[in-house]
C-alpha cells in the first residue's frame, strides 16, 4: 500500500516539475532576443533625432580638402540656430514632430499646386493667408481674362527639407525647400501652346513658409510666404 502512495507521490511531483518548466519557457518566451536593437519611445528625442536627420538628408557638401573655416563655421551656426528653433516649436506646441510636419507638407504643397492650376479658389482660401491667396488668385484671374489655360502635372516631389524653423510672438514658423518636377504648360482659347513644353520635365524648387498659431482653435498650418529659385 505504501509502494502505491509513493509510486503516486513520484507522478505528482514529475507532473509538478514539467509544469514549472513549461511556465518557465513561456516566461523566458517573451523576452526578446539580445541581439535586436533597443526600441526608443521617447517621442521627444525621436523627434530631435528626426529634425536632426531631416536638416542633413538632402544636403550634398561640396567642399574641398582645403575648405574655408570660416564657410564651416557659419554652417554650423546655422545648423544650431535650426534646431535650436525646431525645439522652440516642440516645446510651445508639443506635439511638433519633424516627420509628420514634412509630410504634411508635401501633401499640402500638392494640394495647393492642383487648386492654383483648378482655379479652385474655394481650397485655396482655406490653405493660404490673405495676402498669399490675393497672389495666387490674381494670377488665376489673370489667365481667365486672356482666356488661357494651366496644365501642370506634378511628376514628383523629390525632396524636401525644413530649412528654418521659429517662434514670432504667438506664431510658429516652418519654412520648407521642396524640390519636384512638373510640367507645366499654358494654352490658349485655339489649345494653342502659348508656353512650355508638354514633352520637358521641369526640376522646380520652391521656398514655402507655413505658420500656425499656438493655441489657436484652428490647429491646421497655413501657407504664409512663396518664393521659388527659379
Amino acid at each position: 500500500m505504501s509502494n502505491g502512495f509513493q509510486f503516486l507521490d513520484i507522478i505528482l511531483f514529475a507532473m509538478i516539475a514539467a509544469f514549472l518548466i513549461l511556465r518557465l519557457r513561456s516566461v523566458l518566451g517573451r523576452h526578446k532576443d539580445p541581439g535586436e536593437p533597443p526600441q526608443k519611445n521617447d517621442r521627444k528625442s525621436f523627434s530631435a533625432d528626426a529634425s536632426k536627420n531631416n536638416i542633413n538628408k538632402n544636403v550634398v557638401s561640396l567642399q574641398g580638402v582645403e575648405s574655408d573655416k570660416k564657410d564651416q563655421e557659419e554652417t554650423s551656426t546655422a545648423e544650431t540656430a535650426l534646431e535650436i528653433g525646431v525645439k522652440k516649436i516642440q516645446t510651445a506646441t508639443n506635439d511638433f514632430d519633424p516627420i509628420d510636419f514634412l509630410n504634411g507638407a508635401n501633401t499640402a504643397f500638392e494640394m495647393i499646386v492642383q487648386a492654383f492650376t483648378k482655379g479652385d479658389t474655394e481650397l485655396l482660401e482655406t490653405l493660404l493667408n490673405n495676402e498669399v491667396y490675393n497672389n495666387f488668385l490674381q494670377a488665376i484671374r489673370s489667365r481667365e481674362s486672356n482666356n488661357q489655360i494651366l496644365e501642370n502635372t506634378l511628376v514628383r516631389i523629390v525632396s524636401s527639407e525644413i530649412i528654418e524653423a521659429n517662434m514670432m510672438d504667438n506664431f510658429a514658423n516652418v519654412t520648407v525647400k521642396i524640390v519636384s518636377e512638373q510640367v507645366n504648360v499654358m494654352r490658349n482659347e485655339g489649345d494653342e501652346v502659348v508656353s512650355g513644353d508638354p514633352d520637358h520635365i521641369l526640376v522646380v524648387t520652391d521656398i514655402w513658409t507655413f505658420a500656425r498659431g499656438i493655441g489657436a482653435q484652428d490647429p491646421n498650418w497655413m501657407l504664409i510666404a512663396t518664393r521659388s529659385l527659379d
